[in-house]
């Protein structure tokens, strides 16, 4: 028996994984979070399999159906939004089944980041501008170390990815804007890959507003930094024809000796 905890991806039931789709139609037991998880990829689940809604459940009534299923030998596809791995909730899960001896495999998922990165058409890396991505969230009710609020982590540049932070957007744009400046781009996508996705395009000194006046109030990501509108960088060494990898060596230039 083993416990497989499914990204089930941003929101698109397209962009589950093979390995995903194949456990959701195969699994005895799906138990998802149906907050967020798409209707059409537990629609995936057997006729017969035992599919549970754990959106209304506490961490000990969802280990309850988990303790059940390994009684009887069952494998369970638990179902999550995104990756796993991030913002997953899942870590207290699993801290739970290694006290109790219960098999796990986490099975990678699209996260909403890389998703958003996806509508906007946009890298979030680019040569001498930005060679990081923070993935974070703002400080509300949940508590951040001092050493990661976001005060700290702008001191870097780096490109900030934002969860669960979209009704702390006033309060997000205040403590960025003294390191990345008022006219740093901003860009919000609520619902990233799915048919009511929003895009909000703006800079820190104006996303606020937008975002207000667009009436986002849940599941959106906030992507900050330079990347997101700026032409001028160099091109990647990857593709250049005098550089050289383990797949291609680079183009000699020969130069004529004159006589």
């Amino acid at each position: 028996m083993k416990v497989y905890i499914i990204g089930a991806g941003p929101g698109d039931p397209e962009l589950i994984t093979v390995k995903g789709q194949k456990l959701i139609s195969t699994c005895p037991v799906v138990l998802y979070t149906g907050s967020l998880v798409p209707p059409e990829v537990i629609t995936m689940a057997s006729g017969d399999a035992k599919v549970l809604n754990s959106a209304g459940m506490t961490l000990d009534e969802i280990m309850t159906v988990i303790q059940e299923a390994a009684d009887s030998g069952h494998d369970v596809a638990r179902v999550h939004t995104g990756d796993p791995s991030i913002f997953g909730s899942t870590a207290e899960q699993m801290r739970r089944m290694d006290r109790l001896g219960i098999s796990y495999e986490i099975v990678p998922g699209v996260s909403s980041f890389v998703a958003a990165a996806a509508a906007l058409n946009k890298e979030l890396t680019l040569p001498e501008i930005s060679q990081t991505v923070i993935i974070s969230r703002g400080e509300g009710r949940t508590p951040v170390p001092s050493s990661e609020r976001l005060e700290v982590l702008a001191q870097s540049g780096a490109t900030l990815a934002l969860f669960l932070s979209i009704t702390l957007i006033r309060k997000v744009t205040r403590q960025l804007i003294p390191f990345y400046g008022e006219d740093c781009p901003v860009a919000v996508v609520h619902k990233a890959s799915c048919p009511e996705q929003i895009i909000v395009k703006g800079t820190l000194k104006d996303i606020t507003k937008k975002v207000t006046e667009a009436r986002i109030t849940s599941q959106s990501m906030i992507l900050i930094g330079k990347v997101l509108d700026t032409h001028d960088f160099a091109e990647s060494r990857l593709y250049a024809a005098d550089f050289s990898h383990g797949y291609r060596k680079a183009e000699v230039q020969t130069v004529e000796s004159k006589s």
